[in-house]
């Protein structure tokens, strides 16, 4: 059956959270023009509404970087106290970008910017945000795209970074600002990851925390749904065993980064949602059915891999993954709950129902072992078809929780 046609649809503007059930005939994966070698936003390039923080040498899982710098935004003001800090803390492919539009700087607008602002659910007229670019990140934090002291981009040579070496960066980050007590730590995802290690780690800088879909330790399950977004990247022949940003005229690894989101699209996504949307529908009125033509279904997953090749860098991307499933709060804490026994923050956790990259269960356990939570030993469930996507896309359930931790 063929689908309906959406022909006045611009697809280089619609945003993931809003792709509907069907594709405009002819659109396909080259449709945006050639990918970069990489999507990072590299020094000289507009800085956007970013500011940076230089950190110096740290020390991390892998080894030594000689200089660390931190890519951040701010929103609202600092008070004299320096008592209303927030500290926003973005999934793995997102970003400092919390809210404003697209342009110059910014590939994208801000993933949050229908719950952070005046008057919103986390409201700048009241609350000083932070948000940082997490290590290992490639939107203005040091990582693989950076250059290394010796004048090359960093590449494979980028040592292995953890959760615990991203949030003791993130900890060093808020000793510059001078911010000593965070009013309130939220994460979702992996940002969840960080905020719940922050609490745990320096339970006196977190009074409140908020968790969202997210977990306290890395599961097998997930952790092989990371290696094989790796394996689609670490088997591009362009990706050079991570050392490919000198291709100025030929080609990043592009087509196994977009694998790679395409793959991980599959569980940030629910199938309910999917079928609903897609069903069995084609892009255009040639067939799938043995006569080259494709599914919607298909045409969704290659537009949206695609595009993420032009905002994010694949060593990143492998880095970042590899960090993810480092994360368990109770390594040589005594377990998981002996270390959410050691937060002492007034603490929301989220889960969403539909999710099946951080499932219920998940959000449930932390809520369990933390001992001050909104919602007694049970997660708040946020009822949402769109899967562990929905803490981004349920803007109004989202702020109401939120509006409950931070009022």
């Amino acid at each position: 059956m063929p689908p309906g046609r959406l022909d006045t649809m611009d697809w280089q503007t619609i945003p993931e959270d809003s792709v509907p059930s069907t594709l405009v005939p002819g659109t396909e994966l080259g449709t945006l023009g050639k990918p970069p070698v990489t999507g990072a936003w590299r020094p000289g390039d507009h800085p956007g509404s970013r500011r940076f923080a230089a950190l110096g040498e740290q020390w991390v899982r892998g080894g030594r970087i000689p200089s660390v710098r931190v890519a951040y935004e701010t929103w609202g003001e600092l008070d004299a106290a320096r008592s209303n800090a927030v500290l926003l803390l973005h999934a793995m492919t997102g970003d400092s970008h919390v809210t404003g539009p697209a342009g110059p700087g910014h590939r994208t607008a801000g993933w949050w910017g229908d719950v952070v602002g005046p008057g919103l659910a986390i409201d700048t007229d009241r609350w000083f945000v932070v948000a940082p670019n997490m290590l290992g990140g490639c939107q203005g934090t040091t990582g693989p795209s950076s250059v290394a002291p010796d004048g090359v981009e960093w590449g494979s040579r980028f040592p292995f970074v953890t959760v615990r070496d991203q949030v003791a960066v993130q900890v060093q980050l808020a000793d510059a600002l001078g911010i000593d007590v965070f009013a309130a730590v939220v994460g979702g995802s992996m940002g969840g990851m960080h905020a719940l290690e922050l609490a745990v780690a320096h339970p006196s800088r977190v009074a409140r925390l908020a968790v969202l879909a997210s977990t306290a330790q890395t599961t097998a399950d997930q952790i092989a749904a990371n290696s094989l977004q790796r394996a689609a990247i670490q088997t591009d022949p362009a990706y050079a065993g991570g050392d490919y940003f000198e291709a100025a005229v030929g080609e990043g690894p592009h087509r196994g980064l977009s694998l790679a989101r395409r793959m991980a699209l599959m569980t940030y996504r629910a199938p309910d949602e999917l079928n609903g949307r897609f069903a069995r529908s084609w892009q255009s009125d040639v067939s799938p059915l043995g006569d080259d033509g494709r599914f919607s279904v298909e045409s969704y997953l290659d537009f949206h891999g695609n595009r993420f090749t032009r905002r994010f860098d694949a060593s990143s991307y492998v880095a970042l993954t590899h960090a993810m499933d480092s994360h368990d709060v109770g390594a040589g804490r005594g377990g998981v709950t002996a270390a959410l026994a050691a937060v002492t923050a007034r603490t929301l956790v989220v889960g969403v129902s539909s999710d099946r990259l951080f499932p219920l269960e998940d959000q449930h356990r932390i809520a369990a072992g933390i001992p001050d939570t909104l919602d007694g030993d049970r997660a708040a469930v946020l009822d949402s078809e769109f899967g562990h996507d929905g803490f981004l896309i349920e803007h109004e359930a989202v702020g109401a929780h939120l509006r409950r931790l931070l009022d």
